[in-house]
């Protein structure tokens, strides 16, 4: 069992999806809040015998986007309301489960805080993408009045790709034959999304590929550096802090490591760190934060001896 391997196990005990610091668990809620609001009102517009299309007129281009620049103006926030916007009941469970299985294994590896970034990058270039495709592609020209995008799955696709390219070999269901590689789920999923372009159209799933071209460009960059979800996560912070004035964040204690030496056959004044609770807990509170890879070789090694002896 290789050492994120070992960090997921823990990760599983200490980071549950009913946990509120899980970005996982603020996405999923965010879809089903506003699949159940739209449902709501359909009920309301279908219970109260309104005009046919009347629903479909006067509410849903508040949470759809539209695909022609003039429409799109009137409604701008509905780039943002339409990568959370999901009509039907078998829509939105496959997606909400394609997310749960992507995104619990990413932020598992990369960290709590780069999730949800890398959703609104991948549902932001999609819904730019759809429209670009929309008014580029001389056979979709002709539709741009009419066409709509919404649904979660150029975000997904997004989370779906970072996921793999960070981990291809990752295996789920072990139980299988010693499980089945993250990347072969990951191309399953590209396969059952385009198993339905005839229905719903060409721009519509190149955006879900724009979103998946983000998320690989996002783990690229984080190799070379450069953290796309650091101004995104201060943003909020900043945004939290702002209508919650009183709520001031407690600096992060970090506990003295104790040392203790060891005598006999050893060298003299060879130091090994004292593996206790609280110091994997910090460790692990360090993933959630900014990602395994950023751990130093001391907190590896923690890590793995903590997992070898199970503490």
């Amino acid at each position: 069992m290789g050492e994120s391997d070992r960090y997921i196990d823990y990760n599983r005990k200490k980071l549950s999806l009913g946990d509120d610091r899980n970005s996982l668990t603020t996405l999923i809620s965010i879809n089903a809040v506003i699949f159940l609001v739209i449902s709501f009102i359909k009920i309301i517009y279908y219970v109260t015998q309104s005009l046919p299309g009347a629903f479909e007129n006067e509410i849903l281009p508040w949470f759809v986007m539209p695909a022609k620049l003039i429409t799109l103006a009137h409604y701008p926030w509905t780039i943002l309301t339409s990568m959370f916007t999901h009509t039907g009941v078998v829509a939105t469970i496959t997606n909400m489960l394609w997310l749960w299985m992507f995104g619990f294994i990413f932020q598992s590896i990369a960290g709590n805080r780069k999730l949800i970034p890398i959703y609104l990058y991948g549902g932001l270039v999609g819904a730019i993408f759809f429209i670009t495709a929309t008014y580029a592609i001389p056979s979709l020209r002709a539709f741009v009045s009419s066409a709509e995008l919404f649904g979660a799955n150029a975000a997904i696709m997004a989370v779906a790709v970072a996921t793999t390219t960070i981990a291809p070999d990752y295996r789920i269901f072990k139980m299988l034959n010693g499980g089945i590689p993250l990347w072969v789920i990951t191309l399953l999923y590209v396969v059952i999304d385009f198993a339905g372009i005839s229905s719903t159209g060409v721009a519509y799933h190149l955006s879900h590929l724009a979103g998946g071209f983000t998320g690989f460009m996002f783990v690229f960059s984080l190799r070379k550096g450069a953290d796309w979800s650091i101004w995104m996560n201060n943003f909020f912070d900043w945004l939290i802090n702002l209508f919650n004035p009183v709520k001031k964040q407690a600096p992060v204690k970090r506990m003295r490591e104790k040392v203790f030496y060891k005598v006999g056959n050893q060298k003299p004044f060879v130091k090994t760190t004292n593996i206790t609770q609280q110091r994997i807990d910090e460790i692990l509170d360090k993933i959630n934060q900014k990602g395994y890879h950023l751990l130093t070789d001391e907190e590896k090694n923690i890590l793995k001896r903590a997992g070898e002896s199970d503490i």
